[in-house]
Protein backbone atom coordinates (compact mmCIF):
# COMPACT_ATOMS: atom_id res chain seq x y z
CA UNK A 1 0.00 0.00 0.00
CA UNK A 2 1.22 3.61 -0.77
CA UNK A 3 0.61 6.63 1.21
CA UNK A 4 0.71 10.08 -0.68
CA UNK A 5 3.06 13.10 0.62
CA UNK A 6 1.30 15.65 2.60
CA UNK A 7 0.59 18.71 -0.06
CA UNK A 8 3.06 21.38 1.94
CA UNK A 9 6.82 19.73 2.34
CA UNK A 10 7.67 19.64 5.50
CA UNK A 11 11.45 18.86 6.79
CA UNK A 12 12.53 15.33 7.39
CA UNK A 13 13.78 16.50 11.18
CA UNK A 14 9.61 17.59 11.65
CA UNK A 15 8.66 14.07 9.86
CA UNK A 16 10.75 11.96 12.43
CA UNK A 17 9.69 14.08 15.42
CA UNK A 18 5.89 13.40 14.32
CA UNK A 19 6.63 9.62 13.99
CA UNK A 20 8.03 9.74 17.39
CA UNK A 21 4.72 11.75 19.01
CA UNK A 22 2.65 8.85 17.89
CA UNK A 23 5.25 6.83 19.43
CA UNK A 24 4.92 8.58 23.25
CA UNK A 25 0.96 8.13 21.82
CA UNK A 26 1.19 4.34 21.65
CA UNK A 27 2.97 4.29 25.15
CA UNK A 28 0.30 6.33 26.85
CA UNK A 29 -2.81 4.26 25.57
CA UNK A 30 -1.25 1.13 26.20
CA UNK A 31 0.25 2.26 29.61
CA UNK A 32 -3.13 2.92 30.98
CA UNK A 33 -4.42 -0.55 29.60
CA UNK A 34 -1.81 -2.43 31.36
CA UNK A 35 -1.22 -0.29 34.88
CA UNK A 36 -3.90 -1.29 36.46
CA UNK A 37 -2.32 -4.90 36.78
CA UNK A 38 -0.19 -3.46 39.16
CA UNK A 39 -2.51 -1.47 40.98
CA UNK A 40 -5.16 -3.93 41.53
CA UNK A 41 -4.60 -4.47 45.59
CA UNK A 42 -4.46 -0.65 46.29
CA UNK A 43 -8.00 -0.16 44.62
CA UNK A 44 -9.13 -2.81 46.54
CA UNK A 45 -8.73 -1.72 48.94
CA UNK A 46 -9.54 1.86 49.01
CA UNK A 47 -13.25 0.46 47.98
CA UNK A 48 -13.11 -2.14 50.46
CA UNK A 49 -13.88 -4.34 47.83
CA UNK A 50 -12.30 -8.19 47.18
CA UNK A 51 -9.20 -8.30 44.83
CA UNK A 52 -11.57 -10.42 42.48
CA UNK A 53 -14.03 -7.84 41.71
CA UNK A 54 -11.27 -5.27 41.26
CA UNK A 55 -9.82 -7.34 38.42
CA UNK A 56 -13.28 -6.72 36.52
CA UNK A 57 -11.86 -3.59 35.41
CA UNK A 58 -9.48 -5.51 33.14
CA UNK A 59 -12.35 -7.87 31.73
CA UNK A 60 -14.68 -5.26 30.99
CA UNK A 61 -11.95 -2.82 29.45
CA UNK A 62 -10.83 -5.69 27.18
CA UNK A 63 -14.28 -6.59 26.34
CA UNK A 64 -15.29 -3.12 25.27
CA UNK A 65 -12.09 -2.98 23.01
CA UNK A 66 -12.89 -6.48 21.39
CA UNK A 67 -16.53 -5.53 20.99
CA UNK A 68 -15.92 -2.30 19.53
CA UNK A 69 -12.49 -2.06 17.39
CA UNK A 70 -14.43 -3.28 13.82
CA UNK A 71 -17.65 -1.16 14.79
CA UNK A 72 -16.10 2.11 15.87
CA UNK A 73 -13.49 1.36 12.91
CA UNK A 74 -16.18 1.58 10.06
CA UNK A 75 -18.16 4.19 11.78
CA UNK A 76 -15.11 6.69 11.91
CA UNK A 77 -14.07 5.48 8.70
CA UNK A 78 -14.70 8.70 6.46
CA UNK A 79 -13.88 11.16 9.20
CA UNK A 80 -10.05 13.35 8.87
CA UNK A 81 -7.95 11.51 10.64
CA UNK A 82 -6.35 14.18 12.62
CA UNK A 83 -9.47 15.43 14.09
CA UNK A 84 -10.65 11.75 14.55
CA UNK A 85 -7.14 11.31 16.54
CA UNK A 86 -7.42 14.81 18.84
CA UNK A 87 -11.12 13.48 19.31
CA UNK A 88 -9.79 10.17 21.04
CA UNK A 89 -7.57 12.30 22.98
CA UNK A 90 -10.03 14.63 24.60
CA UNK A 91 -12.39 11.50 25.47
CA UNK A 92 -9.22 9.98 26.70
CA UNK A 93 -8.24 12.65 29.24
CA UNK A 94 -11.51 13.97 30.30
CA UNK A 95 -11.89 9.72 31.56
CA UNK A 96 -8.73 10.08 33.20
CA UNK A 97 -10.19 13.14 35.06
CA UNK A 98 -13.40 10.96 36.36
CA UNK A 99 -10.78 7.98 36.99
CA UNK A 100 -9.11 10.61 39.21
CA UNK A 101 -12.58 11.86 41.20
CA UNK A 102 -14.34 8.21 41.19
CA UNK A 103 -15.91 8.29 44.64
CA UNK A 104 -17.13 4.81 43.79
CA UNK A 105 -16.01 1.35 41.74
CA UNK A 106 -18.85 2.10 39.89
CA UNK A 107 -18.01 5.39 39.02
CA UNK A 108 -14.04 3.69 38.50
CA UNK A 109 -15.59 1.17 35.76
CA UNK A 110 -17.21 4.30 34.28
CA UNK A 111 -14.45 5.94 33.69
CA UNK A 112 -12.64 3.09 32.47
CA UNK A 113 -15.71 2.86 29.56
CA UNK A 114 -14.35 5.75 28.01
CA UNK A 115 -11.05 5.03 27.97
CA UNK A 116 -11.19 1.46 26.37
CA UNK A 117 -13.75 3.41 23.69
CA UNK A 118 -10.98 5.75 22.93
CA UNK A 119 -8.46 2.41 23.00
CA UNK A 120 -10.50 1.04 20.35
CA UNK A 121 -10.69 3.94 17.92
CA UNK A 122 -7.12 4.83 18.29
CA UNK A 123 -5.51 1.12 17.51
CA UNK A 124 -7.93 1.44 14.44
CA UNK A 125 -5.80 3.89 13.33
CA UNK A 126 -2.55 4.56 14.12
CA UNK A 127 -0.44 2.70 11.90
CA UNK A 128 -1.46 3.73 8.97
CA UNK A 129 -1.55 7.59 10.54
CA UNK A 130 1.82 6.45 11.61
CA UNK A 131 2.94 5.45 8.07
CA UNK A 132 2.01 8.82 6.38
CA UNK A 133 3.29 10.95 8.51
CA UNK A 134 6.57 9.15 8.10
CA UNK A 135 9.81 10.50 5.83
CA UNK A 136 9.84 8.51 2.45
CA UNK A 137 11.06 5.14 2.53
CA UNK A 138 11.28 4.91 6.31
CA UNK A 139 7.36 3.38 7.10
CA UNK A 140 8.78 0.07 8.25
CA UNK A 141 11.07 2.62 10.71
CA UNK A 142 7.93 4.17 11.73
CA UNK A 143 5.85 1.11 12.53
CA UNK A 144 8.56 0.19 14.93
CA UNK A 145 8.60 3.44 16.23
CA UNK A 146 4.84 2.65 17.22
CA UNK A 147 5.41 -1.23 18.46
CA UNK A 148 8.50 0.37 20.75
CA UNK A 149 6.25 2.81 22.26
CA UNK A 150 3.65 -0.29 23.13
CA UNK A 151 6.90 -2.50 24.58
CA UNK A 152 7.88 0.33 26.74
CA UNK A 153 4.24 0.45 28.40
CA UNK A 154 5.26 -2.73 29.71
CA UNK A 155 8.94 -1.89 30.27
CA UNK A 156 8.52 1.76 31.87
CA UNK A 157 4.61 2.38 31.78
CA UNK A 158 3.42 -0.35 34.69
CA UNK A 159 6.53 -0.28 36.92
CA UNK A 160 6.58 3.81 36.95
CA UNK A 161 2.72 3.43 37.50
CA UNK A 162 3.16 1.34 40.16
CA UNK A 163 5.59 3.44 41.72
CA UNK A 164 3.79 6.39 41.69
CA UNK A 165 0.91 4.69 43.09
CA UNK A 166 3.54 3.59 46.20
CA UNK A 167 4.42 6.93 46.68
CA UNK A 168 1.17 9.15 46.14
CA UNK A 169 -1.89 6.60 45.59
CA UNK A 170 -3.14 4.63 43.11
CA UNK A 171 -5.37 7.86 41.64
CA UNK A 172 -1.91 10.14 41.06
CA UNK A 173 -1.07 7.28 38.82
CA UNK A 174 -3.88 7.70 36.65
CA UNK A 175 -3.80 11.84 37.34
CA UNK A 176 -0.06 11.28 35.79
CA UNK A 177 -1.21 9.81 32.66
CA UNK A 178 -3.83 11.89 32.08
CA UNK A 179 -1.39 14.82 32.07
CA UNK A 180 0.88 13.12 29.75
CA UNK A 181 -2.39 12.42 27.98
CA UNK A 182 -3.03 16.12 27.87
CA UNK A 183 0.69 17.04 26.44
CA UNK A 184 0.28 14.39 23.44
CA UNK A 185 -3.01 15.61 22.87
CA UNK A 186 -1.92 19.67 22.37
CA UNK A 187 1.76 18.34 20.37
CA UNK A 188 -0.62 16.42 18.19
CA UNK A 189 -2.65 19.17 17.35
CA UNK A 190 0.79 21.87 16.74
CA UNK A 191 2.67 19.13 14.98
CA UNK A 192 0.32 16.38 13.24
CA UNK A 193 -0.83 18.06 9.54
CA UNK A 194 -4.37 17.15 7.84
CA UNK A 195 -5.02 13.40 6.83
CA UNK A 196 -8.15 12.78 4.84
CA UNK A 197 -9.44 9.58 5.58
CA UNK A 198 -7.53 6.82 2.79
CA UNK A 199 -10.35 3.95 4.18
CA UNK A 200 -11.96 2.22 1.44
CA UNK A 201 -13.37 -0.66 3.51
CA UNK A 202 -16.78 -2.45 3.96
CA UNK A 203 -18.65 -4.62 6.27
CA UNK A 204 -19.39 -7.02 3.77
CA UNK A 205 -15.96 -8.05 3.78
CA UNK A 206 -16.05 -9.33 7.45
CA UNK A 207 -18.00 -13.01 6.37
CA UNK A 208 -15.73 -13.56 4.02
CA UNK A 209 -12.53 -12.65 6.13
CA UNK A 210 -14.50 -15.32 8.39
CA UNK A 211 -14.73 -18.04 5.89
CA UNK A 212 -10.81 -18.36 6.24
CA UNK A 213 -10.07 -21.45 8.27
CA UNK A 214 -5.64 -20.45 8.44
CA UNK A 215 -7.46 -16.67 9.93
CA UNK A 216 -9.78 -17.96 12.14
CA UNK A 217 -7.50 -20.79 13.55
CA UNK A 218 -4.81 -18.06 14.46
CA UNK A 219 -7.68 -15.87 15.86
CA UNK A 220 -7.83 -18.26 17.79
CA UNK A 221 -4.65 -19.12 19.14
CA UNK A 222 -4.02 -15.42 19.61
CA UNK A 223 -7.10 -15.44 21.90
CA UNK A 224 -6.26 -18.93 23.97
CA UNK A 225 -2.68 -17.26 24.03
CA UNK A 226 -3.67 -14.00 25.69
CA UNK A 227 -6.48 -15.80 28.13
CA UNK A 228 -4.04 -18.47 29.38
CA UNK A 229 -1.65 -15.37 29.41
CA UNK A 230 -4.00 -12.97 31.84
CA UNK A 231 -5.68 -15.97 33.88
CA UNK A 232 -2.24 -15.26 35.88
CA UNK A 233 -0.85 -12.26 35.28
CA UNK A 234 -3.74 -10.28 35.81
CA UNK A 235 -3.56 -11.23 39.76
CA UNK A 236 0.59 -11.21 39.46
CA UNK A 237 0.66 -8.17 41.73
CA UNK A 238 -1.60 -10.06 44.54
CA UNK A 239 -0.13 -13.11 43.58
CA UNK A 240 3.55 -11.82 44.75
CA UNK A 241 2.49 -10.27 47.72
CA UNK A 242 0.04 -13.01 49.21
CA UNK A 243 1.50 -16.08 47.93
CA UNK A 244 5.57 -15.03 47.79
CA UNK A 245 5.46 -12.03 50.18
CA UNK A 246 7.14 -10.57 47.56
CA UNK A 247 6.24 -6.49 47.62
CA UNK A 248 7.31 -3.00 47.65
CA UNK A 249 10.68 -2.29 45.26
CA UNK A 250 11.37 -5.98 44.47
CA UNK A 251 7.27 -6.54 42.86
CA UNK A 252 8.41 -3.54 41.02
CA UNK A 253 11.41 -4.93 39.56
CA UNK A 254 10.07 -8.35 38.53
CA UNK A 255 7.38 -6.02 36.49
CA UNK A 256 10.28 -4.25 35.06
CA UNK A 257 12.05 -7.88 34.04
CA UNK A 258 8.72 -8.75 32.71
CA UNK A 259 8.19 -5.80 30.63
CA UNK A 260 11.94 -5.59 29.53
CA UNK A 261 11.94 -8.95 28.12
CA UNK A 262 8.97 -8.01 25.70
CA UNK A 263 12.01 -6.09 24.12
CA UNK A 264 14.32 -9.16 24.37
CA UNK A 265 11.57 -11.19 22.59
CA UNK A 266 11.03 -8.42 19.82
CA UNK A 267 14.56 -8.16 19.06
CA UNK A 268 15.07 -12.12 18.86
CA UNK A 269 11.99 -12.17 16.23
CA UNK A 270 13.97 -9.67 14.37
CA UNK A 271 16.64 -11.87 14.05
CA UNK A 272 15.06 -15.27 13.61
CA UNK A 273 11.33 -14.61 12.70
CA UNK A 274 11.14 -14.81 9.19
CA UNK A 275 13.23 -17.97 8.74
CA UNK A 276 12.13 -19.86 11.77
CA UNK A 277 8.59 -18.47 12.28
CA UNK A 278 6.87 -21.58 12.73
CA UNK A 279 9.71 -23.09 15.66
CA UNK A 280 9.20 -19.61 16.84
CA UNK A 281 5.54 -20.17 17.78
CA UNK A 282 5.73 -23.63 18.87
CA UNK A 283 8.74 -23.13 21.24
CA UNK A 284 7.49 -19.88 22.79
CA UNK A 285 4.06 -21.97 23.45
CA UNK A 286 6.05 -24.34 25.54
CA UNK A 287 8.27 -21.91 27.45
CA UNK A 288 4.86 -19.97 28.32
CA UNK A 289 2.97 -23.42 29.26
CA UNK A 290 6.36 -24.17 31.71
CA UNK A 291 6.26 -20.72 33.01
CA UNK A 292 2.84 -20.81 34.03
CA UNK A 293 3.51 -24.41 35.31
CA UNK A 294 6.51 -23.01 37.40
CA UNK A 295 5.01 -19.42 39.07
CA UNK A 296 3.63 -21.11 42.09
CA UNK A 297 7.81 -22.76 42.99
CA UNK A 298 9.49 -19.97 41.57
CA UNK A 299 7.56 -17.53 43.69
CA UNK A 300 9.80 -19.09 46.74
CA UNK A 301 12.42 -17.21 45.30
CA UNK A 302 13.28 -13.74 44.03
CA UNK A 303 16.01 -14.67 41.82
CA UNK A 304 14.14 -17.86 40.55
CA UNK A 305 10.79 -15.52 39.95
CA UNK A 306 12.87 -13.08 38.03
CA UNK A 307 14.73 -15.54 35.19
CA UNK A 308 10.86 -17.15 34.98
CA UNK A 309 9.39 -13.04 34.43
CA UNK A 310 12.42 -13.29 31.65
CA UNK A 311 11.71 -16.43 29.76
CA UNK A 312 7.61 -15.78 30.00
CA UNK A 313 7.85 -11.98 28.71
CA UNK A 314 9.85 -13.02 26.01
CA UNK A 315 8.20 -15.49 24.71
CA UNK A 316 5.28 -13.72 25.23
CA UNK A 317 6.18 -10.86 22.94
CA UNK A 318 7.90 -13.57 20.20
CA UNK A 319 4.29 -15.50 19.96
CA UNK A 320 2.67 -12.21 19.50
CA UNK A 321 4.89 -11.10 16.97
CA UNK A 322 5.09 -14.95 14.83
CA UNK A 323 1.10 -14.76 14.86
CA UNK A 324 0.63 -11.55 13.71
CA UNK A 325 2.99 -11.91 11.44
CA UNK A 326 1.68 -14.63 9.51
CA UNK A 327 -2.14 -12.95 10.09
CA UNK A 328 -1.19 -9.51 8.49
CA UNK A 329 -0.32 -11.80 5.14
CA UNK A 330 -3.40 -13.37 4.71
CA UNK A 331 -5.77 -10.82 2.76
CA UNK A 332 -3.39 -8.03 1.51
CA UNK A 333 -6.30 -5.70 0.73
CA UNK A 334 -8.21 -5.97 3.96
CA UNK A 335 -5.33 -5.54 6.68
CA UNK A 336 -7.15 -3.01 8.15
CA UNK A 337 -10.03 -4.83 8.77
CA UNK A 338 -7.78 -7.81 9.65
CA UNK A 339 -5.86 -6.23 12.09
CA UNK A 340 -8.95 -4.30 13.71
CA UNK A 341 -10.03 -7.47 14.26
CA UNK A 342 -6.59 -8.71 15.83
CA UNK A 343 -6.67 -6.45 18.29
CA UNK A 344 -10.42 -7.05 19.10
CA UNK A 345 -9.35 -10.53 19.43
CA UNK A 346 -6.14 -10.16 21.86
CA UNK A 347 -8.27 -7.79 24.32
CA UNK A 348 -10.88 -10.55 24.36
CA UNK A 349 -8.48 -12.81 25.47
CA UNK A 350 -7.05 -10.59 27.72
CA UNK A 351 -10.98 -10.01 29.22
CA UNK A 352 -11.35 -14.18 29.33
CA UNK A 353 -8.00 -14.41 30.86
CA UNK A 354 -9.13 -11.21 33.87
CA UNK A 355 -12.44 -13.14 34.44
CA UNK A 356 -11.21 -16.78 34.59
CA UNK A 357 -8.39 -15.68 36.96
CA UNK A 358 -11.13 -13.65 39.41
CA UNK A 359 -12.82 -16.83 39.40
CA UNK A 360 -9.94 -18.55 40.21
CA UNK A 361 -8.98 -16.34 43.00
CA UNK A 362 -12.98 -16.94 44.04
CA UNK A 363 -13.56 -20.76 44.25
CA UNK A 364 -9.70 -22.01 44.08
CA UNK A 365 -7.18 -20.02 45.26
CA UNK A 366 -4.79 -17.03 44.50
CA UNK A 367 -2.10 -19.73 44.00
CA UNK A 368 -3.80 -21.70 41.59
CA UNK A 369 -4.10 -19.07 38.94
CA UNK A 370 -0.63 -20.45 36.89
CA UNK A 371 -1.84 -24.04 37.13
CA UNK A 372 -5.17 -22.99 35.22
CA UNK A 373 -3.56 -20.64 33.42
CA UNK A 374 -0.91 -23.34 32.08
CA UNK A 375 -4.06 -25.68 31.09
CA UNK A 376 -5.36 -22.70 28.49
CA UNK A 377 -1.76 -22.90 27.36
CA UNK A 378 -1.85 -26.33 27.08
CA UNK A 379 -5.17 -26.74 24.59
CA UNK A 380 -2.95 -23.93 22.92
CA UNK A 381 -0.25 -25.83 22.39
CA UNK A 382 -2.38 -29.11 20.84
CA UNK A 383 -4.51 -26.23 18.56
CA UNK A 384 -0.96 -25.18 17.22
CA UNK A 385 0.26 -28.50 16.77
CA UNK A 386 -2.56 -29.73 14.59
CA UNK A 387 -2.86 -26.49 12.78
CA UNK A 388 0.80 -26.66 11.36
CA UNK A 389 -0.20 -30.07 10.29
CA UNK A 390 -3.35 -28.98 8.55
CA UNK A 391 -1.91 -25.55 6.83
CA UNK A 392 1.42 -25.95 4.64
CA UNK A 393 1.37 -22.45 4.83
CA UNK A 394 2.46 -22.60 8.73
CA UNK A 395 5.23 -24.48 7.63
Amino acid sequence: MTYPLEPKAVSRQSQYLRVMLMGISAFVVNTTEFVPVALLSDIAQDFSISTAKTGSMLTLYAWIVAAMSLPLMLLTGKMERKRLLLGVFVVFVVSHVLSVMAWSFEVLLISRVGIALSHAIFWSITAAITMRIAPEGKQAFALSVLATGTSLAMVLGVPLGRLIGQWFGWRATFAAIGAIAFIVFALQAKLLPTLPSMFEGNIKKVPELLKNPLLVGLYLVCFLVFTAHYTAYAYIEPFMAEVGGITGNKATAILLIFGGAGILGSALFARWGDRYNRALMIGSTVLMLVSLLTLGLTIQSIGLLGGMALIWGAVLMLLLLAVQAKIIMIDMKAQDMVMSMFSGIINLGIGAGALIGGYTVTHLSLSSVGYVGASVACLTLLLMIVMVRRFPALR
